[in-house]
């Protein structure tokens, strides 16, 4: 069967989002691109210009997806009861997701670019999310302002240390428990302790 422009185009920001989310702006290639949604590369730049009105739009589709996921995470509840729900929803987020390391993507990207089109959708994308929870949830905007630094903290520590798996410590350290007891046997073991 053979997709129209339209499915094509979604085809398309759906491997950007995974892609950019692997190698950001700067070090996702268009082809690997057009590889991942099964396009050559001259029909990738057909149905989006260049690359930076693809990372726009691949921006824009990942911050409404987490407002969504958001958003059905605390369906039906409102305060803190919404923002806790969203809170517990968020590590299965980032362990299943390419979209929290987008977003960080997409924060370097504006401050490595320089570029006003990125700069702006970012930020536009960010304050539509903001307001999504601060509207979903009711809650105060020091509590969502914190909401949204555990999570930048948590999306900093999937980037640094990967995708976070199964194995992993999951009583509330954020994936610590498993390497701060490997970096204290580490020390030990060197004289130290």
């Amino acid at each position: 069967m053979r997709l129209s422009s339209a499915e094509r185009r979604e085809a398309v920001v759906l491997a950007a989002v995974t892609e950019f989310a692997a190698g950001g702006f700067h070090g996702t290639p268009m082809d690997r691109i057009a590889e991942r949604a099964g396009i050559s590369q001259p029909y990738l730049f057909r149905l989006f210009p260049n690359k930076r009105t693809l990372f726009e739009k691949a921006v824009e589709r990942c911050f409404r997806e987490t407002g969504d996921f958001y958003a059905r995470a605390a369906e039906g509840l409102r305060g803190t009861d919404a923002l806790d729900a969203m809170a517990r929803s968020r590590k299965r987020f980032l362990d299943d997701s390419s979209l929290p390391l987008l977003r960080l993507h997409a924060v370097t990207a504006v401050l490595a670019a320089g570029d006003p089109g990125i700069t702006d959708q970012v930020r536009r994308s960010w304050a539509a999310l903001w307001f999504s929870v601060e509207e979903r949830t009711g809650a105060p905007p020091a509590e969502v302002r914190a909401f949204f630094a555990q999570e930048l903290l948590m999306i900093a520590q999937t980037a640094l240390e990967g995708p976070r798996g199964p194995a992993d410590d999951r009583d509330g350290q954020g994936g610590q428990g498993s390497q701060g007891s490997q970096g204290s046997q580490g020390g030990q073991a060197d004289g130290g302790g």
